[in-house]
């Protein structure tokens, strides 16, 4: 049986953590708008609630 390559898999461990700071990053830097739309696809996901 092989061995786990541990330095591989803490490399990708390291290289997620900088990938999701940097896009929180760039979430933070991008204008304030940009979230509301967010905001509204939620809601016509919701409008299919009270159809129950």
């Amino acid at each position: 049986m092989a061995k786990p390559n541990y330095q591989f898999e803490k490399r990708q461990r390291e290289q997620q953590k900088k990938r999701k700071k940097a896009e929180k990053a760039q979430r933070k830097i991008q204008p304030a708008p940009a979230a509301p739309a967010a905001e509204t696809q939620a809601a016509p996901g919701s409008a299919s609630s009270p159809a129950e």
